[in-house]
């Protein structure tokens, strides 16, 4: 059964002292007899406990920075929506093939902002601008937000903020179940509750630190319940033995906990497995025992944007998932949204 997440360590940037949520967070950690260690910046935070590499990766892994977010610029989040919008960066979560492994670099650690009011002002400017069509803004792409957010509740004033607003939308993706506090939240159903799922077997080879299957779809069950339009993520989607069966089975789930009334406005994302060669470095060096297929010979090789191109299955294989992932999506959702597969 996996906890909610305890920081090991806390850092705090002094500015964040000034804003109430660095306050309350610091009384929090002091109360939970966590060490808290004052820097200046987060860039600054160095010398972590750990006699190697791998212990120092794992201690940064379960320390939280307490900060605040200098940028009020949102980057651009596409596919899935207009804009990023910044709350956390960093996760707890230990997913072998995951893409902040090369993005974070040497400071995997997590991050939460307590300027809240500023970024939710800037994300209020961003919506007049494109108004009177609607803004989207991503809150997990840099992070796993709800990770964090029984500790901070940066994610439900942001989901009540967007409730309120005319033309914003806000969209986020968890692997975690820890939920509850969210539920009664006042969503007005501006916001889209998403879970990443997977077969089994990838959940449990390479993505520990995280809820299992069986806890994220019974929460995702509550989430509908509670009246939150709903989406999934299916990612990445791997190919080993049985990878046919083991879809069927997690969609076969899905259809199981959800009720009739939720599977009206589901939609899917898919994303199969890819990497990139410098991605390939860090996972080898921070999962040395990894089983995640890394063969730059059975993949073949996709140009991306910036130059730098990425390692996906050969076309009869990706064929192969489309085949099959589309006609269990058809079977189970028949009125669900596929929103895109790449």
């Amino acid at each position: 059964m996996i906890k909610p997440f305890v920081p090991q360590l806390v850092y705090i940037e002094p500015g964040a002292l000034e804003y109430p949520l660095g306050k309350q967070l610091k009384e929090k950690f002091e109360k939970m007899d966590i060490e808290i260690r004052e820097t200046t910046s987060h860039n600054q935070v160095r010398n972590l406990p750990g006699d190697n590499h791998f212990q120092k990766y794992r201690v940064a892994k379960s320390t939280l920075v307490v900060g605040v977010r200098k940028t009020l610029k949102f980057d651009t989040s596409k596919p899935s929506a207009e804009y990023a919008i910044p709350f956390a960066t960093g996760c707890m979560g230990h997913c072998h093939y995951c893409y902040l492994q090369t993005t974070m670099g040497s400071k995997p650690y997590i991050r939460t902002y307590v300027n809240v009011d500023e970024i939710l002002d800037a994300a209020d400017n961003y919506m007049k601008e494109r108004a009177p069509e609607f803004t989207r803004f991503e809150a997990a792409c840099t992070s796993d937000i709800v990770g964090v957010d029984h500790l901070t509740h940066t994610l439900k004033r942001a989901i009540e903020h967007f409730g309120e607003s005319e033309y914003g939308k806000l969209r986020f993706v968890t692997k975690f179940h820890h939920v509850d506090h969210l539920l009664d939240a006042k969503h007005n159903g501006k916001t889209r509750f998403r879970f990443s799922v997977n077969a089994d077997y990838v959940i449990k080879n390479f993505e520990p630190g995280t809820s299992p299957l069986e806890k994220r779809i019974e929460a995702a069950g509550k989430v509908a319940r509670a009246g939150y339009p709903l989406g999934f993520i299916v990612a990445p989607i791997y190919l080993h033995e049985g990878w046919e069966e083991g879809y069927y089975h997690m969609f076969e789930r899905l259809d199981a906990e959800l009720p009739d009334y939720a599977k009206k406005d589901l939609t899917f994302e898919f994303i199969q497995h890819r990497f990139t060669k410098p991605a390939k470095r860090v996972i080898e060096k921070n999962y040395p025992m990894t089983k995640l297929e890394l063969d730059e010979n059975q993949r073949r090789y996709k140009w991306g944007k910036y130059g730098i191109g990425k390692y996906i299955y050969q076309k009869d294989e990706e064929q192969g998932i489309k085949d099959h992932l589309y006609q269990y999506m058809e079977k189970f959702f028949p009125n669900a949204k596929l929103e895109y597969f790449t």
